[in-house]
């Protein structure tokens, strides 16, 4: 079986192909830093042929979600946000009809059916309605925020060189456990619906990012601040922790930190 990895040129499409191939099936990349738009409709058919399984990592927060003006927080735009991933993902979608794909596996963020009006996540909550109402079977995992994300989180709050983060609960979990499940749940029958994936330990976003910076970039302070937005939004406190029945990874903070490389700091 032929399975097709779209991603923004992040890590996790990568990851997640190699655990596609570890489960004996054929697999290729689609990198689109810039967006599906940037592809012609004939590469994308290409790359779609013979495809049985589409794996849609596209769309994530994270830096290129906004714009990040000095002396500010990270800005969204949430209507040239919405245009910009909404006219890729509707683009893939039709792509995948025409060229036969029989299961659509999307990638979105815990938090999205409680946090769906606002910033990045009203247009993830468009992004999944999308996927469910396209006539193609499909999978939608949710995940918590990934230990390698923090950076990108303190530089998203960080204005006038301090980095100011709302006191949000998060079971934040491991990019390798996410593209696991990812390739899992690609391989396997489509759930048809949704399911969530999340780390083992609960933390504080705030005492979370504190813990995580790099050493090279510690001379940024974290303060705690309730009127900090997230990526756009202003969740309540536990919006972000996954409901019942998700999946619980298993690799602890503690166990990713001292398994990575250690950074390269400048002199």
């Amino acid at each position: 079986m032929k399975v097709v990895v779209v991603d923004d040129g992040g890590l996790i499409g990568v990851e997640t192909a190699l655990w596609v191939r570890d489960h004996g099936h054929e697999v290729d990349v689609i990198s689109a830093p810039e967006g599906l738009h940037s592809l012609s409709r004939e590469e994308i058919a290409a790359a779609l042929h013979d495809c049985a399984v589409v794996i849609d990592l596209s769309c994530q927060p994270s830096l290129a979600a906004g714009t990040l003006i000095e002396g500010q927080s990270l800005v969204v735009d949430e209507e040239s946000l919405a245009r910009s991933w909404l006219c890729s993902t509707s683009g893939l979608l039709r792509a995948e009809k025409a060229a036969g794909v029989k299961h659509h596996v999307s990638l979105s963020v815990v938090g999205v059916d409680r946090i769906g009006s606002e910033g990045v996540f009203r247009v993830l909550q468009a992004q999944e309605s999308l996927v469910q109402r396209s006539g193609t079977s499909y999978s939608i995992l949710r995940a918590t925020q990934m230990f390698e994300s923090a950076e990108d989180i303190a530089t998203a709050g960080t204005e006038d060189g301090i980095v100011r983060v709302p006191p949000l609960e998060v079971r934040p979990v491991a990019l390798t456990d996410v593209a696991m499940l990812l390739a899992h749940t690609a391989v396997s029958r489509p759930l048809i619906g949704v399911h969530e994936i999340a780390g083992p330990e609960k933390f504080r976003l705030d005492a979370f990012i504190r813990a995580a910076l790099p050493a090279h970039l510690e001379y940024r302070r974290v303060f705690t601040d309730v009127r900090s937005p997230f990526f756009g939004a202003r969740p309540r406190p536990s919006d972000l922790l996954p409901g019942v029945g998700a999946f619980i990874a298993q690799t602890t903070y503690r166990e990713w930190f001292n398994s990575r490389p250690a950074p390269d700091i400048p002199s």
